[in-house]
C-alpha cells in the first residue's frame, strides 16, 4: 500500500475536525442549550449523509433491523452521552480539560478488552494503562493529588470521564461481527439517526423548560460548523484514512488530537495552558503509545 503526500496531509488535518467539536462547542453552549445543540447536530448530519448512504441502508435492512437494539445503544453512547453530555460538560469545564480527558479513550479500550476477556495485560500495556489513568487524574485534580481528599471535583471533568468511557465502549461494540457486513457510511447513518432520536425528546424538554431555541446568526453558525466540520468531515477524513493507509496508521494521527485541541483552545478561547496540563498530556500520550503499541504498523526498510 503506497502512502501519497496527499493522504498524509488529509490525515494530519483529520484531528482538527474532531477537536473542532470542543473548540466550537465551548462558546456555542453559551447561545445554544446543550441538548438542543446535540440534537440539531446529529439531525442535520443525518440529512447530509442520507443521500449517500440510504441505498446501502435499504440493501442491508434485514441485518440492521435484526440488530436494532445494539444500534440504538450505540446511538445512545455515541450521540447522547458523547454528544449531549459533552455539551453539558463544556458549561462547567474547559475545552483543554475535555480534550485531554477524551484522549485517554484508547487506554480505556485496552483495559475494558482485558477485563472482558479475563486475561492479564502484558507488562507494557499495563504500564500504559496506569500512565493513562494517572494522566486523567492529573488533569481532573489540576496537578494536586491530595485534592482528592479535600477538593470537590469539577462536575464537567467528571462528565468528560463518563464520555471517554462511553466512547471506549462504543468503539468496542462497533466491532460486532454482524455489523461489519454493513458498509461503513450506512452503519454510521443509522447509528447517528438512532442517536438523534434519543436526543430530540431532551431537546423538546429543554425548549419547554427554558424556551431558548437558537435564533441568532451566531448560534446557527456554531451549529453549522459542528455539523460540517465536527460530524461529517471528521468522519469522512477518518474513513478516507482507514481506506487509503489502513486503521493502524490512521489511528496514530489521532495522537495529534490533544496537541491541536490545546493550541486551538489557547488561541481561540483564551484558555491558559498550565504545567499540570503538560504533565497530564505527557502521561496520557505515553500511556496510549504503550497500551496500543502492539497495533503499530511495522516499518519495512
Amino acid at each position: 500500500m503506497t502512502t501519497r503526500p496527499r493522504d498524509l496531509i488529509i490525515l494530519a488535518v483529520m484531528p482538527l475536525f474532531f477537536v473542532s467539536n470542543l473548540i466550537i462547542g465551548r462558546p456555542a453552549v453559551e447561545t445554544v442549550p446543550p441538548w438542543t445543540l446535540a440534537a440539531l447536530r446529529w439531525s442535520f448530519a443525518c440529512l447530509i449523509l442520507a443521500p449517500f448512504a440510504l441505498a446501502d441502508v435499504r440493501k442491508h435492512a434485514s441485518t440492521l433491523v435484526a440488530h436494532w437494539k445494539l444500534i440504538a445503544f450505540l446511538g445512545f453512547l455515541g450521540m447522547w452521552i458523547c454528544g449531549g453530555i459533552v455539551y453539558v460538560a463544556l458549561q462547567y469545564t474547559t475545552a483543554t480539560h475535555g480534550t485531554l480527558i477524551y484522549t485517554a479513550s484508547p487506554v480505556i479500550v485496552v483495559l475494558l478488552a482485558a477485563i472482558l476477556a479475563r486475561r492479564p495485560l502484558p507488562i507494557g500495556q499495563a504500564i500504559g494503562v496506569v500512565l493513562g489513568v494517572a494522566g486523567v487524574f492529573t488533569i481532573v485534580l489540576q496537578g494536586q493529588p491530595l485534592a482528592i481528599f479535600s477538593h470537590p471535583f469539577n462536575v464537567g471533568d467528571l462528565w468528560f470521564v463518563l464520555a471517554a468511557i462511553a466512547w471506549a465502549i462504543y468503539s468496542m461494540l462497533l466491532k460486532n461481527a454482524a455489523l461489519q457486513t454493513v458498509p461503513t457510511l450506512a452503519l454510521f447513518l443509522v447509528i447517528a439517526f438512532a442517536g438523534a432520536l434519543t436526543l430530540i425528546p431532551c431537546m423538546a424538554v429543554e425548549w419547554w423548560l427554558i424556551g431558548k431555541f437558537p435564533s441568532t446568526m451566531r448560534a446557527w453558525a456554531s451549529i453549522a460548523g459542528i455539523v460540517v466540520f465536527s460530524s461529517v468531515l471528521s468522519f469522512a477524513t477518518y474513513q478516507y484514512g482507514v481506506k487509503k493507509v489502513g486503521p493502524a496508521l490512521t489511528s496514530i494521527f489521532l495522537y495529534l488530537l490533544p496537541v491541536y485541541g490545546i493550541v486551538l483552545a489557547v488561541i481561540f478561547l483564551g484558555e491558559t495552558f498550565r504545567l499540570y496540563h503538560a504533565v497530564g498530556l505527557v502521561l496520557v500520550l505515553g500511556g496510549i503509545i504503550l497500551a496500543t503499541a502492539p497495533s503499530f504498523p511495522k516499518l519495512k526498510a
